[in-house]
């Protein structure tokens, strides 16, 4: 297929600078090459960033860069939902304040397509907290309850023109939740399957459940791949490590059954910090990742050798 590189360089949204390195790094670590090795037809078109803005005040003075964030949802919504036309956007992160932005836009895609739009949340967070509830002010921690149509977001983030219904959103991996986001989430309606629940019925037969609903009411599919999903031990270049995250296989295993059915329309790659990288590790796994959700089988594979090769 067509598949379309977006650069979005965004940190302000964490609590750690660094994320704007990110897109660079998953350059370095040959997602082009990969791709391109893979028969797709890959164009790049660098970095996006937002319109001019000026400062907006809000009751919670723990909230930062809310402009700024409003006009990068802004324009990658606009990105999202003009990119997704033709090919599939890959959105290279940066912090995971920029779901707001590609999920508000793909679900208006899925909309002018008439079918419903499904979200599958590959992270260690929920990231359900509104601007009133969040107390470390960082907005990363907001995406999901601004694209689910949470009030709280009115007169700051732009208006939803489709809101996410969260019957069709489901989150695996999540081990980390704050007490305002758990109350949130019971009457949500989302799929919340924590690591407990990978550990007790596996990978294979939660995602399983969720892509047979969404092929089931021919839906199309945004996958937003958090590094934090990934267990710290593998994936160092993370701000928000939390042990016990997926494992090499586990991760992997999402990625071949995300290619197999065939439904994954968009992608976002959050939270990669190459400042805490150990030589590159975690992107070149992310990249890896990435390669398996769009095709690259376990025969395909590479061996990777920090030092040389073997062949």
């Amino acid at each position: 297929m067509d598949v379309t590189l977006i650069g979005v360089p965004i940190q302000i949204g964490a609590g750690r600078l660094g994320c704007e390195m990110g897109p660079s790094a998953l350059g370095i670590a040959g997602l082009h090459a990969a791709l391109a090795d893979l028969g797709h037809g890959v164009r790049d078109i660098g970095n996006v960033a937002p319109r001019p803005f000026t400062d907006m005040p809000h009751p919670n003075p723990a909230v930062h860069h809310l402009a700024e964030m409003a006009a990068w949802i802004e324009v990658l919504s606009e990105v999202a939902f003009r990119e997704s036309l033709s090919s599939m956007p890959i959105f290279l992160g940066g912090d995971h304040a920029l779901s707001a932005g590609t999920v508000a836009g793909m679900a208006r895609r899925a909309a002018e397509e008439h079918r419903p739009l499904f979200v599958l949340w590959l992270d260690a967070h929920t990231d359900f907290h509104t601007l009133e509830t969040t107390v470390s002010g960082n907005l990363h921690g907001t995406p999901v309850a601004y694209f689910t149509g949470r009030s709280g977001f009115e007169g700051y983030y732009p208006p939803l023109s489709h809101p996410l219904d969260p019957a069709r959103m489901a989150m695996i991996g999540i081990r980390s939740v704050d007490p305002a986001e758990r109350q949130a989430l019971k009457g949500s309606g989302i799929t919340v399957h924590d690591m407990r629940m990978i550990d007790e019925y596996g990978m294979g037969v939660l995602l399983r459940g969720f892509l047979e609903r969404v092929k089931s009411e021919n839906g199309i599919l945004h996958v937003s791949l958090d590094v934090d999903f990934l267990d710290p031990s593998i994936a160092p270049a993370v701000g928000t490590t939390v042990p016990g995250g997926a494992t090499f296989r586990e991760a992997h295993l999402a990625m071949e059954m995300l290619h197999d059915s065939g439904l994954v329309r968009s992608l976002d790659l959050v939270e990669l910090n190459p400042f805490l990288d150990e030589r590159g590790r975690t992107a070149l796994l992310m990249a890896d990742l990435t390669a398996s959700l769009m095709g690259r089988q376990v025969m395909d594979r590479p061996t990777q050798d920090y030092v040389g090769s073997r062949s």
